[in-house]
């Protein structure tokens, strides 16, 4: 990883492509189409069964060329090995980040710390898998002798986010005879609306917390337990029927009343929003079933073999991390559109700000030293053919430049007449019109009044990626994931920054636990808060 010594302004590289970047800033895509008829086949790519349509970006050749120079002179070869061989790369947590480890095949070997850990995850997946068809056949049942019939995921960050992302978008594989639920606020009203129609004696919790003293996660799990034990007549025997965990807290899972039997392991080797295809996604395996979550592992493995394998110039991560350093470093680009042309992908958007900007939303490199660039785009989106309707206006003909993912498949899950036709037709045209868009001369040439030309003028040159895949199966849901999990870990190699810790998330967490008992008290607790802070605790409890 020495190749990453060189501070990134000083690559050589970096020093060519801000150069190249003067000269080729405001080249116009329209330019670039019209010098080059095969434009739209060559910058393209296709791996595992996934297509990508890179061509509608602002590059040229030699963009290509130096950003794939300045991933080598990154030492992003380097990085990936490293990560692949389970070394300790979150250096602030001196932890291997292994998350590729959760979905390799039986009989492959990953070390960490002298021990092979793909039989330990092999072993987890086994005893999912026995648990979830147990409750979805029936033959596990709640206090009362009912079967199951109502799933709550108990969770907040990584522990939710990927299990609801997975479940909403692999709904249509679902047990259509159960009801999944998530609880992640902290706010009352999430567990309330979540439980409120719902018997307790078909209900399992699933509390998703690593260390089982998660703030938010615990206070909806108790509470959970005191509403369970309320409407089971208060015999706490009842919670070993209705909880399970996911967690590593042996002790903490079994003060619960939780049957340690039934709590499922993850390692520290994996970060929370990398973890939708460990242990952390039992909601998941309860929803679609042990094949298809297999076949979800299969999907990032496949994935995970092109990202460890494939040349740069062909390797699908790399290039679309390659592009976002492009946009957000040379073109000063500040967020970055994902626009899923599925209706089940509704939350992928969601899922995929956690993934990008807590990965990547750091201010200093590796050894410390503040970084000189900028690193974690913002990342938002909702699915297509909504937005259209809403945003698109501003990345159409807005004052920022906005770079786009649109995802597509080429077949309905629900066909119905004409939807799907339909809806790709609109990826294509959207595609199309932030490309290209319209000039003032083909404007005026369709009869507009000269007061009216400029406000119906579009500037394109508003660059996109489109992904195509044949339709959204659990398989093609883990290739999407692993898709932009190496694309992030390409932007924080060349960013040289740790990728997988999250110390930001941390302070406010510290405060909070400060501020809950002076909220609570009974008598008037002394503040030594700065005067903003102690004036809003002290009106909250006036009118609490």
């Amino acid at each position: 990883m020495a190749a990453a010594a060189t501070p990134l302004l000083q690559r050589p590289a970096w020093k060519a492509l801000e150069a190249h970047y003067a000269k080729a800033k405001d080249t116009h895509l329209r330019q670039l189409f019209a010098d080059d008829p095969s434009r739209g086949q060559r910058f393209t790519d296709e791996a595992v069964g996934l297509f990508l349509d890179y061509s509608k970006n602002r590059i040229t050749e030699d963009t290509l060329r130096l950003l794939l120079q300045l991933a080598e002179e990154s030492g992003l070869r380097q990085r990936i090995d490293a990560m692949f061989r389970g070394d300790k790369i979150n250096i602030t947590e001196n932890r291997a980040v292994l998350h590729v480890a959760l979905r390799a095949p039986k009989g492959e070997k990953i070390v960490v710390d002298g021990e092979d850990v793909v039989p330990a995850v092999h072993a987890v997946l086994d005893k999912m898998s026995d648990f979830s068809n147990r409750v979805c056949s029936g033959s596990w049942k709640g206090h009362t002798g009912k079967r199951i019939c109502n799933v709550i995921n108990i969770g907040i960050g990584g522990s939710d986010l990927g299990p609801v992302m997975a479940y909403e978008a692999l709904k249509h594989y679902s047990q259509r005879d159960m009801t999944f639920r998530f609880v992640s606020n902290v706010d009352g009203t999430d567990f309330a609306e979540a439980v409120r129609d719902l018997d307790a004696a078909e209900t399992l919790f699933i509390v998703s917390s690593k260390t089982f003293t998660t703030l938010e996660t615990m206070t909806n799990a108790h509470t959970a337990r005191d509403w369970s034990l309320a409407a089971l007549g208060g015999d706490e025997k009842a919670v070993a029927k209705h909880f399970v965990a996911v967690s590593t807290n042996t002790e903490g899972v079994e003060k619960f009343g939780i049957d340690t039997a039934n709590m499922f392991e993850f390692w520290d080797w994996v970060g929370g929003r990398y973890s939708m295809d460990s242990a952390i996604g039992l909601s998941t395996m309860l929803a679609i079933g042990p094949d298809n979550f297999r076949a979800m592992l299969g999907g990032f493995h496949q994935m995970d073999e092109h990202f460890r394998t494939a040349p740069f110039e062909k390797n699908l991560p790399v290039l679309m991390g390659l592009l976002a350093v492009w946009y957000s470093d040379f073109f000063g680009v500040q967020t970055v559109a994902v626009l899923p042309y599925e209706q089940y992908l509704k939350r992928f958007p969601a899922y995929l700000q956690q993934l990008t900007m807590e990965s990547n939303g750091k201010h200093v490199t590796l050894d410390g030293s503040r970084v000189n660039n900028d690193t974690g785009p913002i990342y938002w989106g909702e699915p297509g053919t909504n937005g259209q309707h809403s945003f698109y206006q501003l990345i159409h003909q807005g004052t920022r430049l906005i770079p786009c993912d649109f995802i597509g498949f080429y077949k309905a899950l629900n066909p119905l007449g004409r939807h799907h036709d339909m809806l790709m037709a609109n990826v294509f045209a959207q595609t199309e019109a932030l490309a290209f868009g319209k000039t003032p001369e083909q404007v005026k040439a369709e009869g507009t009044p000269d007061w009216l030309v400029p406000h119906r003028v579009f500037g394109g040159n508003r660059p996109t990626n489109t992904i195509l895949a044949d339709k959204l199966t659990p398989e093609t849901l883990g290739k999407l994931v692993a898709l932009y999990e190496h694309s992030v870990f390409t932007q924080g190699a060349i960013w040289n920054i740790d990728s997988f810790d999250q110390w930001g998330v941390e302070l406010g967490k510290v405060l909070a636990q400060r501020i809950i008992p002076e909220l609570e008290s009974e008598e008037e607790p002394k503040l030594a808060h700065d005067s903003s802070t102690n004036n809003l605790i002290g009106r909250y409890r006036q009118n609490k």
